[in-house]
């Protein structure tokens, strides 16, 4: 049975529903934002920890030169060590006849006769190897993937300087390379590198590895610390040239996905709160000035015996119709932007399976979110409302103490116009209210400004990281450390217009309690190829002596300008050194940690050594050059920038460009639905007065004027603040969204501004033809008629 304050509801939403769908609509938005970001957040956790425990993902990694396979014992009987896997990582070149350029990898080993202990692997198409078999490789499904390539199809490696040709027996994932990158780098480049698992014989055979290896993974008993591990194991291995032992938390795949993760963590919270604010605000003002219009009524109702706690829960009954309506907006595109997102996260995080997983807690706390925003929105209004005595409130509100509005009274009032000065008065005499609106519409105008901060960053990042820092053509790296004379065989090469050395060593930066593991570059002091950019995006020439790291690293260590930071060299002669932090470089991609080439060969004692080289190369002679490089048994890795470039804009930047889009869409939403609300409302509590105007003489056109010059007065004001505001979310938001992997940069462009100020210009102007049609068909008898 509906009850009559029932039936007086849906009759009230009816005729506000263009008030209550902008509502709805406006916290739609946050709750899809809201459900979106934890439903993912839940899909990536509970995916990655399945996979992780089914697949025996392991908890401590070490490289090393080489040791024999008896000191697996040794190292089984570490205390806290459950189970152990030792085996063969080696980089090696590849010739794909559809590639102009040499193609990479890493080459992992398999046990011969028995399934991995750790780090398992799934099969997702083909077979396994099989046991005591040759010329059969397992391919990471990345790469086989950028490059369409099948089992039975045949694969180029140069193994140790030799030629084979192998058979893809089968295309697999495994929980070590969910996100796969080249060493060293932070973006994924799968189309020019990959993983691939040979059988230990093989392997060991190809490389003079048999009996022994160069790489090991181990879990740990349960309740032990990772810390004693692996100070034990880094003194075991030492001797053997141990590059430092490292846990999950600084696994390059696994702080990928931790990051992605992290971000979505900000994201559940950060947009939802702005536009649940926004909402907040719009409940308040479509609940207040119902009220205000109601009054009568809400007399008439407690005259027939209506108690006050049955009329403050009519009225929230309105809020919460709003609020349902909007939790189901909220719930739709929360499924349907979360199932878009996860596609595109299954293109650079390779599970077994990854599908979207709704968090139904989500959905409980978006109605609970958005309730009480709702309820503290209006339970003020409404409590104060119910509690207004029936004889008093059957009594029209007092009127309004009508004076000239301040800026007439500064002497202008000749020069203004009746309809301006009938505006300004109004605006004048009721403060809070319009203090309210502004409120409202600087906030949709500050959202607008985000969206597009996330698009102008990326860009940045394109021109800064692949134009200014980054001028070679292709970077390489070598199977082992040279002399650095092998630069002046390099030149000879066809095309080469310059070539620069590059070093890097494996090291652990200390300052105070933290530490990073990472491989530090040594770079020619005024090179001109992989330069070091300061924040004002002028070149660091790398001193004799000290150290230089990107900002990001210097927030991750708390270490500033000349502090003295020490450095562990992880290889060779493992000397460990103070050095004095001489400058901050500004980058967007990973951590890293930059020395004067010669410096960093006199640190490590070993002479004029390099690791690797990159070039510039004549565009005429480009695929001669490559031709040529593809022989060359030395290089262990190839690094085309234009191929780089074009992966970052096919995995990142386009997963970044969707959300960017989502939420660029949104906010237009939001500053619709407030304008257009704000419209609405003011049309409806001034229908009378209104009505009187067009009465004593007004034209439709003076009326409408006084609508739309208070409407050009509020958004004046609002939108400077608003852009204020913007500035605020923006370099809030992407300071807590950038991670040691992947940052963007604070972009503010003229553009982003006048695209804010435009956007809330047209949803001016529509909401004010709304409302002028609305006011044209407005009933001036029925507006006049005294309430009885």
């Amino acid at each position: 049975m509906i009850s009559q304050l029932d039936r007086k509801l849906f009759r009230d939403l009816r005729r506000m529903k263009g008030q209550a769908l902008a509502v709805a609509l406006v916290m739609g938005c946050g709750l899809s934002m809201m459900i979106m970001s934890r439903s993912l957040i839940r899909s990536l956790e509970s995916t990655r920890h399945e996979y992780y425990e089914a697949y025996r993902f392991a908890e401590v990694f070490v490289h090393l030169k080489r040791a024999p396979n008896r000191l697996v014992d040794r190292i089984a009987a570490i205390p806290g060590v459950a189970a152990v896997q030792a085996g063969i990582s080696v980089q090696v070149t590849l010739d794909l006849p559809e590639l102009d350029e040499p193609a990479s990898g890493l080459v992992r080993s398999l046990p011969d006769h028995q399934p991995p202990a750790l780090n398992r692997l799934f099969l997702r198409a083909g077979r396994w190897l099989r046991p005591g078999g040759t010329g059969e490789i397992l391919v990471g499904e990345a790469f086989a993937d950028a490059n369409q390539l099948h089992p039975g199809d045949s694969l180029t490696l140069l193994l140790n300087g030799r030629r084979q040709t192998m058979r893809i027996a089968g295309i697999v994932l495994s929980p070590e390379f969910i996100f796969e990158s080249r060493p060293g780098t932070a973006l994924p480049d799968n189309r020019t590198y990959g993983i691939f698992w040979m059988p230990y014989r093989a392997l060991a055979s190809a490389y003079d590895l048999y009996g022994a290896f160069n790489q090991l993974a181990l879990t740990l008993a349960p309740g032990a610390s990772e810390r004693p591990v692996i100070g034990a194991l880094d003194e075991l291995l030492k001797p053997y040239g141990g590059r430092g032992a490292h846990g999950r938390t600084d696994h390059p795949s696994h702080i990928r996905v931790s990051d992605e993760i992290r971000v979505l963590h900000t994201l559940a919270i950060g947009f939802p709160v702005v536009f649940l604010s926004v909402a907040a605000f719009m409940t308040n003002a479509v609940l207040s000035r119902l009220l205000t219009l109601q009054r009568e009524q809400i007399a008439i109702l407690k005259a027939f015996g209506f108690t006050d706690r049955q009329i403050v829960l009519h009225y929230l009954k309105f809020a919460l119709v709003m609020v349902v309506a909007g939790a189901l907006l909220g719930v739709l595109g929360g499924i349907l932007l979360g199932v878009r997102i996860v596609t595109l996260y299954q293109l650079f995080f390779r599970f077994p399976e990854l599908a979207f997983s709704l968090d139904r807690g989500a959905m409980l706390l978006a109605l609970a979110v958005s309730a009480l925003a709702a309820i503290l929105g209006v339970f003020s209004s409404v409590r104060r409302a119910a509690r207004l005595p029936p004889a008093e409130a059957m009594r029209p509100e007092p009127p309004a103490r009508y004076r000239p509005a301040l800026i007439e009274r500064t002497g202008m009032a000749r020069v203004l116009s009746h309809t301006f000065r009938i505006a300004v008065r109004n605006l004048e005499r009721k403060p809070v209210q319009a203090c309210f609106t502004i409120a409202g519409l600087a906030l949709a105008t500050g959202i607008l400004i985000v969206p597009n901060c996330f698009r102008d960053g990326i860009q940045n990042v394109l021109d800064f990281q692949w134009d200014v820092v980054q001028r070679q053509d292709i970077g390489i790296g070598l199977v082992e450390p040279s002399s650095d004379q092998i630069k002046h065989l390099f030149a000879q090469l066809p095309g080469v217009i310059a070539v620069e050395p590059v070093r890097s060593a494996a090291v652990r930066l200390r300052f105070g309690a933290r530490h990073r593991q990472l491989a530090i570059q040594g770079l020619p002091a005024h090179g001109q190829h992989s330069r070091v950019i300061d924040a004002n995006y002028r070149q660091i020439t790398l001193p004799s002596e000290g150290l230089v790291i990107s900002s990001k690293l210097a927030d991750v260590l708390g270490a500033r300008v000349g502090d003295l930071v020490i450095l562990e060299v992880l290889e060779g002669r493992r000397v460990t050194r103070t050095a004095p932090l001489v400058g901050l470089a500004e980058d967007f991609a990973g951590i890293a940690a930059y020395m004067d080439l010669h410096a960093l060969n006199r640190l490590l004692g070993e002479g004029d050594i390099i690791t690797g080289a990159s070039f510039s190369i004549d565009a005429l002679a480009w695929r001669d050059f490559l031709r040529e490089l593809k022989g060359i048994p030395r290089v262990s890795w190839v690094a085309v920038k234009e191929s780089l470039r074009a992966n970052f804009r096919e995995t990142t930047a386009a997963s970044i460009n969707v959300i960017q889009t989502i939420y660029l869409i949104f906010a237009v939403i939001v500053a619709f639905g407030v304008v257009y609300n704000n419209a609405r409302i003011s049309l409806a509590e001034r229908a009378r007065e209104l009505a009187t105007l067009r009465v004593i003489g007004f034209s439709r056109r003076e009326v409408g004027a006084v609508l739309v010059t208070e409407l050009v007065i509020l958004a004046l004001i609002a939108v400077p603040i608003g852009l204020l505001i913007g500035t605020g979310f923006a370099t809030a938001i992407l300071r807590e969204v950038n991670t040691e992997t992947v940052r963007l940069p604070l972009v503010l462009l003229p553009g982003n501004y006048a695209f804010a100020v435009l956007a809330v210009t047209i949803a001016s102007v529509v909401s004010a033809l709304a409302v002028l049609r609305k006011l044209n068909q407005l009933d001036l008898v029925g507006a006049l008629k005294a309430p009885e």
